[in-house]
């Protein structure tokens, strides 16, 4: 268990606590996973993060990488969202699933407080009908369950904005002084742009406190033209003053840990994970230069997920931000050249 792991994310690190948990993981993952074993064989701890062995991402798609434990149950499997080719499996265990929601819930309720208030996901509900795997895109939905009262699916098909029931809308308005809404960034979008709500749900939207959530997708919106401000500007269109709109970035081999947007435009990990930049061709890893991003967090025991090199590009930084926080921070760049798409990619 991460001792790490609070209810303050952003208070600072203890770099060498972390640098101890990712040793005894990946301790765990080499004695418990053979392919893993057979990558990084060298039993030595690292003395560093920068040493730590990592996992690059793609081998998610190529082979299974569970790790076995006497104290280990697999339930399901968590599936990327690529948007061509082969998919990421994840394979998800009941003890790093109680991490992971403690820790996603830690880092939402730091951006939107606490309390509960009903959930309106831009989705339908037969996206969660799948036996024994998950989708990348629900997961995001359900990380939300600890903040919510209630939950109500907004789409009867989730292919098709057109299938809003607005009164689902209409009704948690009516029950809630405030109303948390979820969605993939470019559902959310189609769903809330043109048309948008019909004029009824508008008047009953007006001077409301809505709390947006969303994630991925900036690759088609790029395409349309449509900027964060853009976005933003037509989400909150007419809302109260305390509406608020949150873009985070995560991605299904990092379960639990999730990177919203900062007000300076950075994003920041919690104190019981890490990132790194490294240059693609050298591994070197870098501060003030683009290159390729690592992810690492104490909360993964199921698989060895804890330490994976991405293909999404960032840039590094460290010290004092202009939003508050200190520690490291990083700005996604895009994705490095003729890397498969996926759905939470390519956002700024």
């Amino acid at each position: 268990m991460s001792r790490l792991l609070t209810s303050e994310p952003y208070a600072q690190r203890d770099d060498q606590t972390l640098l101890d948990e990712l040793n005894e993981l990946t301790a765990h993952h080499r004695a418990g996973c053979q392919p893993f074993a057979r990558i990084w064989p060298d039993p030595a701890p690292a003395g560093s993060l920068e040493e730590l062995p990592f996992v690059h991402v793609g081998l998610f798609k190529q082979m299974d990488l569970a790790t076995s434990a006497a104290d280990l149950k697999h339930e399901r499997t968590l599936g990327s969202s690529g948007t061509s080719g082969a998919v990421s499996r994840v394979p998800l265990d009941s003890k790093s699933l109680e991490l992971q929601a403690r820790s996603t819930q830690s880092i939402l309720m730091h951006h939107l407080g606490p309390g509960r208030r009903p959930l309106i996901v831009i989705d339908s509900v037969a996206s969660l009908r799948q036996r024994g795997q998950v989708s990348a895109r629900t997961a995001a939905a359900m990380s939300l369950r600890p903040l919510s009262s209630r939950i109500a699916f907004l789409l009867d098909d989730s292919n098709d904005p057109a299938s809003a029931r607005w009164e689902v809308l209409e009704e948690a308005l009516d029950s809630a002084a405030t109303v948390l809404v979820f969605g993939h960034s470019w559902i959310l979008w189609q769903v809330w742009n043109e048309p948008g709500p019909p004029q009824s749900v508008r008047e009953a939207l007006m001077g409301h406190r809505l709390q947006f959530v969303h994630s991925g997708g900036w690759k088609k919106l790029e395409a349309a033209r449509v900027d964060r401000r853009v976005f933003d500007d037509r989400l909150l269109e007419g809302l109260g003053k305390d509406s608020m709109v949150l873009d985070f970035y995560g991605l299904a081999e990092q379960v639990g840990i999730i990177f919203p947007l900062c007000a300076a435009g950075w994003r920041h990990p919690p104190r019981w994970a890490a990132a790194i930049v490294r240059d693609s061709w050298t591994l070197e890893s870098s501060i003030g230069r683009s290159g390729q991003l690592q992810l690492l967090n104490s909360l993964a025991w199921g698989a060895p997920y804890h330490s994976v090199l991405t293909e999404d590009l960032a840039t590094l930084d460290r010290g004092p931000c202009a939003c508050g926080l200190i520690g490291e921070r990083f700005r996604l760049e895009g994705r490095v050249p003729k890397s498969e798409l996926r759905g939470c990619a390519n956002q700024s």
